[in-house]
């Protein structure tokens, strides 16, 4: 079983789900803000969503960490590398908890798990699938400097595609 890995940051601590995660998963997935995702979903397709995600890591050897802050303890969000046949891609997508975003979180994280995924995974490029109406994901993706791929085919119909490159290796 491959171990599923835990990164933390200055602010966050990046961890595998537990049960305990799924109320506050479930809530998002079952709001407005879900639509963003294709959402919001019953609460029998969020929780094969919350098991999928922990699933990847067995299957792929990466997937999805829980994002809780250092300091609490509490869970905001999540961070993740999606794969498998939904995704043409790897995916690195985040999704964070209603009064969580516009604090630099999803940033921290995304960064912290891409580094993983170039770094220890040998992985030479992800994408980000963003709704076009998603103008905060937009924004986070190209502060990233990733970069809108035209030609790459999207998760769902109309879906931008962004695209994260390693870095080059030192020659």
């Amino acid at each position: 079983m491959t171990a599923i890995p835990t990164l933390s940051t200055e602010r966050l601590l990046m961890r595998p789900a537990v049960q305990d995660d799924f109320l506050a998963y479930l809530a998002l997935l079952q709001s407005d803000r879900a639509i963003y995702m294709g959402g919001p979903f019953d609460t029998r397709t969020a929780w094969g969503m919350f098991c999928n995600d922990i699933a990847q890591w067995q299957l792929f050897g990466h997937g999805c960490l829980m994002l809780e802050l250092a300091q609490t303890g509490q869970c905001i969000g999540q961070v993740g590398i999606n794969h498998g046949p939904l995704f043409p891609e790897k995916e690195l997508g985040w999704l964070l908890y209603d009064g969580f975003e516009g604090k630099g979180y999803a940033l921290e994280a995304a960064v912290a798990l891409r580094h993983w995924a170039f770094a220890l995974s040998g992985l030479p490029t992800l994408v980000s699938y963003i709704d076009p109406l998603n103008a905060r994901s937009i924004a986070l993706a190209e502060r990233m400097g990733a970069v809108r791929d035209p030609h790459a085919q999207g998760q769902d119909p109309g879906d931008l595609v962004f695209r994260h490159v390693a870095p080059a290796a030192p020659g």
